[in-house]
């Protein structure tokens, strides 16, 4: 019979074992404006993550692909981005892929992201959607600085489970917060917390009406033109979408029934807001 030590030991290796299979990622990237356009000054890859440069149109922003090589996270993994973008420089981020949350046995999925953006500078943060599965927990936060003089589109949307393959939520962890700061000053906050029976929860109408796919977009500077940009083609939504401005700042939020359907809508959206063309990724 084992004894308390016996006991101790073969927790502590499977501790180990299990730290030792989980994925880290890390990516830095400043980048700067020169006469050719927007370059790069250093670019840092560390564990999973890397970085890819598509060829840009002359004139476009630089456009940067973010690659997840373990093909997706679970409990215990942890990525870390930190993106910088000079002042008069111009930047395009997407991922690869959309990153998929698979279920924990126990720690969480731990994302940050920081985004600095500096005078002059635009940034585009585009990413394909997150797609989180049963079980799953999620912890990530999204910090963004900009100068007072610095614009931003940010697009963030997640998917719960895969409808067209018959995947659903049921239970999970998922705590999400987004800030935006300008010269220093907090300008948008959201934080989306869910957890316990994720599904009875999104299928409150207050929440999501039975809606499986969310996303918010933020816009700045940007004002009633923009909404009323996006207020322009509600009729071709599938899902519902509400969009309001103030202070300088746009900001939408879609619900849909499906991820289709809000693949389909967020591109109407940014579209609308001035994102054409899109990431070539977006349409494969």
């Amino acid at each position: 019979m084992a004894g308390d030590g016996d006991l101790m030991r073969a927790s502590a290796a499977h501790a180990e074992i299990f730290a030792a299979n989980r994925a880290e990622g890390r990516l830095s990237l400043t980048v700067a404006a020169a006469p050719s356009g927007t370059v790069r000054r250093r670019v840092h890859e560390a564990g999973a993550l890397r970085l890819r440069f598509p060829n840009s149109e002359p004139g476009a922003p630089l456009e940067a692909v973010i690659i997840n090589t373990a093909g997706g996270m679970t409990g215990g993994d942890r990525f870390d981005v930190d993106f910088k973008v000079g002042g008069g420089a111009r930047l395009s981020v997407t991922t690869a892929a959309a990153e998929k949350i698979y279920r924990s046995l126990g720690p969480p999925t731990e994302i940050s992201v920081k985004l600095d953006v500096g005078p002059n500078g635009a940034l585009d943060w585009l990413p394909q959607a997150t797609i989180v599965f049963d079980q799953m927990r999620l912890r990530r936060t999204i910090d963004v600085t900009l100068a007072r003089n610095a614009r931003l589109l940010f697009a963030e949307a997640t998917v719960f489970g895969r409808s067209a393959m018959g995947e659903s939520i049921r239970d999970g962890d998922l705590f999400d917060r987004r800030r935006v700061r300008i010269d220093g000053a907090l300008v948008f906050a959201e934080t989306i917390g869910l957890n316990g029976d994720i599904a009875r929860r999104l299928a409150e109408r207050a929440v999501a009406n039975d809606g499986v796919a969310i996303a918010s977009v933020v816009k700045a500077p940007a004002g009633d033109d923009c909404a009323a940009a996006v207020r322009s083609i509600n009729d071709s939504f599938a899902g519902e979408v509400g969009v309001s401005a103030w202070n300088g700042l746009a900001v939408v939020r879609l619900v849909a029934p499906d991820d289709v359907s809000l693949q389909r809508d967020l591109v109407r959206v940014l579209n609308a807001l001035g994102v054409n063309p899109m990431p070539r990724l977006w349409l494969n």
